[in-house]
């Protein structure tokens, strides 16, 4: 069921030519009856990564850190139970969700992101990025735990020879139920760096620093339409609903994503209660959804995947419910982990799409048989 890390590695390297392939963009939302709701895309245009895949792992789990030298890091066991994505059949993937509450949520970074260089003599401190993923949710039940123990982790590259080597460049969005959140950023060989979310929208590079900058650009936008004017006779209005937001970036790179998304948060009308923001959630997420020759030259489109988009994910922190989408299935599926028993649980992989087929519900109206 869960793979080597190498093996991950092997097709993130070619992920690295071209750097468009993975393009998440995630949101954060909030209702009146106090639910936090987070949610993202997950784009990953080689091949199929099976972001489908939910694996379910038990409270008391074992862990080990993975290091240049195999597995040889830090050991630890989990306090929690959660629930995560996976890819290439490992045991961590997009983002997951703890039986606390507590989200976690990977992001892809190249270029900026560089972990520690290893030293042997910090191994029993040492782990890889997706070990990081696996420490954060089986062992905290709060974004400021998670923050004040940060210091006590080396996060190192992690190569695999056979494969040309390649470190994994994440950054994080963690958030709890009470809507603490933070982006966690690793650069400058080991050096964490911590963000406030700006209205919890997160995309890729640059750095998070940078997006904050960038967006001075956009303080233009509005959602009142811009007035009519009288120019020398010719008397001009707006052509339509949505002229305060003309400027918006409407393509896929990572910096006008995080204008988009910051844009379409700023606006969401009121929401009352949780399912009704993770629903929102959703359509505000469909506005991010990438076809795949949108992202990738003709003569290389892969023959495994339909969407660029392979799932969309949203979590209801409050109440502990995991809902996603994928593009096999675009029916919305929930995981709800307040029903279930992490003590007692077995870890084991959940994959409601092994047919792939959409489903569609045939309202065609028939007239009775024998009558006009």
């Amino acid at each position: 069921m869960i793979r080597t890390y190498g093996s991950w590695c092997a097709v993130l390297c070619s992920l690295l030519v071209g750097m468009s392939a993975q393009a998440c963009t995630g949101i954060t939302l909030r209702a009146a009856d106090g639910a936090v709701v987070v949610a993202r895309t997950v784009e990953w245009a080689l091949n199929d990564a099976q972001h489908n895949k939910i694996l379910v792992v038990p409270r008391n789990k074992s862990f080990t850190g993975q290091t240049p030298e195999g597995y040889t890091g830090m050991k630890w066991t989990g306090r929690y139970g959660f629930v995560t994505l996976t890819a290439y059949g490992q045991p961590y993937g997009p983002d997951g969700l703890n039986e606390e509450g507590l989200y976690v949520g990977v992001y892809y970074l190249p270029d900026f992101a560089e972990y520690a260089v290893y030293d042997s003599k910090l191994a029993d401190r040492s782990m890889s990025v997706g070990d990081l993923m696996q420490w954060m949710l089986s062992s905290f039940r709060t974004v400021d735990e998670i923050t004040s123990a940060l210091h006590r982790v080396v996060v190192v590259n992690v190569e695999n020879k056979d494969f040309g080597g390649a470190a994994l460049p994440f950054h994080f969005k963690v958030v709890d139920p009470s809507g603490n959140s933070k982006i966690i950023e690793i650069v400058n060989k080991g050096e964490v760096k911590i963000y406030d979310p700006y209205l919890g929208v997160i995309t890729n590079s640059p750095t998070y620093d940078w997006h904050l900058i960038n967006q001075r650009n956009y303080l233009n936008l509005s959602t009142s339409p811009n007035s009519p004017r009288n120019m020398e006779g010719y008397y001009l209005k707006p052509l339509g609903g949505g002229s305060g937001l003309m400027g918006l970036p409407g393509d896929f790179t990572p910096p006008s994503r995080f204008v988009r998304a910051a844009a379409f948060t700023a606006s969401c009308r009121p929401l009352a209660t949780a399912e009704e923001a993770v629903f929102e959630s959703f359509r505000i997420l469909d506005n991010f959804n990438i076809p795949l020759g949108a992202q990738v030259p003709a003569d290389h489109l892969p023959t495994d995947i339909v969407s660029a988009t392979q799932i969309t994910s949203s979590s209801d922190l409050k109440n502990k419910v995991y809902y996603y989408h994928t593009m096999w299935n675009r029916q919305v599926r929930k995981i709800n982990l307040a029903a279930i028993d992490f003590s007692t649980i077995k870890e084991y992989i959940i994959d409601d799409d092994a047919p792939r087929m959409n489903s569609v519900k045939d309202v065609t109206p028939v007239a009775p048989k024998g009558k006009n």
